[in-house]
């Protein structure tokens, strides 16, 4: 528990020093030097070649490219819901506000960040739904502006801003919190699919067939409606019409493709974890336990194939194990915790975080974006990296207090 304690300590004085505020992997189009680049813009190979320009080198080009630091409504999200679990934290243990702030302080910092949210939301959407600071290239095939909402960014500001009307009582909290499921029915498309629909990815053309972006909608669905949110039993019957589809499609070993396409026919670690994040809140929402027997079978892939058992290093991919990416050690103590397994697959946890800390971790503080085989990028990121660690750090921690 030291170990985790202490590297999120040392995380937390790096984030509050930075003032939330940071670079993307993918904020290569906020260059003013690639705006001022007489029609370059308009290609989309020429986007997709700058953005990956930014996010493979080593070392970063931002400053000299006219990239600021700036706040993320997923990253705000994310430290939302760490900074949550830390205020719970010191109630279970009053000693731990020596390092992490009195509840006072913890409960300032909340405040601040659920005020950023609110600010932070996107224009034009049927309820509250957030998007990303930076504009982006999908493939050849769309240009997403900047702010342009997801599902994925929706789900993890909407969540978080929930349950931090909860701890808080924030009535107006709660009230935006549950908007936006009003941009899930409303403005997200549905795609037809084995006796269901899957959620698009955005209002934007394409991204229509992606698993875990369409069973976060049916989470956040499931939290507004266990919430109070109006029309809550629509909400659960469209909760559950993207869940039985999702599914449908899970292959007999447990596992997860991204997609329905082709293009998308890879497996991955943390969209697995957010794939079963999904199916338990829409479980434990709306006491449906149809669905019982591929959360079993879904999380005990995860646990099998991801994670080294000996080490507790990584992997990304169910075939391979590079570029390790933070987000694969970080989302496993996150969905332990959701689907109340985290006490018996505790060893394996702390292996994997503690494995984490060893590898990914700069001696400031922040966590790296991926290992590589061979150069590695050791260049920090707000919401990809450092804010994703806060809250999973946060959770370990808080299960372990729960533990004792």
């Amino acid at each position: 528990m030291k170990k985790i304690s202490d590297s999120l300590l040392k995380l937390k004085k790096y984030c509050e020093k930075e003032g939330f505020k940071g670079y993307d992997p993918y904020d290569g189009l906020n260059s003013r030097v690639f705006k001022a680049l007489p029609f370059v813009g308009r290609s989309a190979i020429a986007r997709l070649v700058w953005i990956q320009l930014f996010k493979r080198m080593p070392f970063n080009l931002r400053p000299l490219a006219g990239i600021r630091k700036d706040y993320n409504a997923k990253g705000i999200g994310l430290l939302l819901d760490g900074y949550l679990s830390l205020l719970e934290i010191i109630r279970l243990r009053p000693e731990m506000q020596v390092n992490f702030g009195t509840k006072q302080e913890l409960t300032a910092t909340i405040e601040h960040l659920a005020g950023l949210l609110l600010e932070l939301r996107s224009p034009d959407t049927s309820g509250a739904a957030w998007g990303y600071n930076f504009p982006w290239q999908c493939r050849r095939e769309f240009l997403f502006p900047a702010n342009e909402p997801t599902v994925v960014a929706t789900n993890f500001c909407a969540s978080a801003l929930l349950r931090a009307a909860d701890m808080l009582d924030r009535e107006d909290w709660r009230k935006v919190a549950l908007s936006s499921a009003k941009f899930v029915t409303d403005d997200l498309r549905r795609t037809p699919h084995k006796g269901g629909f899957i959620f698009s990815y955005s209002r934007m053309p394409g991204n229509d067939t992606i698993y875990n972006a369409s069973l976060l909608g049916s989470r956040l669905l499931s939290l507004c409606a266990n919430a109070g949110a109006p029309d809550a039993s629509l909400l659960k019957d469209l909760a559950e019409q993207s869940v039985k589809a999702c599914c449908a499609d899970q292959r007999p070993d447990g596992s997860w493709t991204y997609g329905v396409a082709p293009v998308t026919g890879w497996v991955d670690s943390f969209h697995t974890g957010y794939n079963l994040d999904g199916l338990v809140a829409y479980e434990q929402c709306t006491g449906d336990t149809r669905f019982h027997d591929n959360i079993v079978k879904g999380l005990d892939y995860y646990v099998r194939t991801f994670f080294n058992h000996e080490t507790g290093q990584a992997s990304y991919y169910n075939n391979r194990i590079y570029p390790i990416d933070i987000h694969c050690p970080g989302q496993l103590p996150v969905t332990l915790s959701r689907t109340g397994t985290y006490a018996v697959h505790r060893d394996l946890a702390l292996k994997v975080l503690h494995h984490a800390i060893d590898t990914m971790q700069a001696p400031d503080g922040y966590f790296y974006y991926q290992l590589k085989q061979g150069i590695s990028s050791h260049i920090s990121y707000m919401r990809w990296s450092n804010a994703f660690m806060f809250a999973s750090l946060a959770t370990a921690l808080l299960e372990e207090c729960r533990l004792r």
